[in-house]
């Protein structure tokens, strides 16, 4: 799915004379994908002059150029302060990563703690990107009073 065609599934969407925000079709992924230690070497903020030379790690640029090719929207999202947009920029280009968004200036220091009104899975990178397969693990979560069990 290219840039404007994942523009046209993000547009304003109103529902009972509301705008809400607009939710994917069935079977389309939302990845948010880090850089720094992700993707490619991790360099922090307070050394850019490396995040030019960056080594990509192995099947990463394959794995996120299929998910894009599968009509996935691709966010690389990162740490990386906005001062350092172009140098990433260019580094996403010169490897090939094909992509729909890049947002700059995640909080830093891991261990997050994601709350939206939105499902949000997540899945940390531990040194190999493979196919993604179901677990079943223990989360948090509110408290909405219904018994799941």
């Amino acid at each position: 799915m290219h840039k404007e065609e994942a523009e046209n599934y993000l547009h304003k969407k109103v529902e009972n004379g509301e705008e809400v925000s607009p939710v994917l079709p069935e079977g389309i992924k939302n990845y948010l994908i880090d850089i720094d230690g992700t993707i490619c070497d991790d360099i922090p903020n307070e050394e850019p002059e490396r995040m030019e030379t960056a080594e990509l790690y192995p099947d990463a640029l394959e794995t996120c150029n299929r998910w894009y090719d599968e009509g996935h929207l691709i966010c690389f999202f990162t740490s990386r302060v906005e001062a350092n947009r172009e140098v990433t920029e260019a580094w996403l280009k010169r490897n090939g990563f094909k992509y729909h968004s890049l947002l700059m200036g995640k909080p830093r220091g891991g261990n997050y703690h994601w709350i939206d009104n939105h499902l949000v899975k997540a899945t940390q990178y531990k040194g190999k990107f493979t196919e993604l397969v179901k677990k079943e693990v223990t989360i948090q979560v509110f408290d909405d009073g219904v018994n799941d069990n």
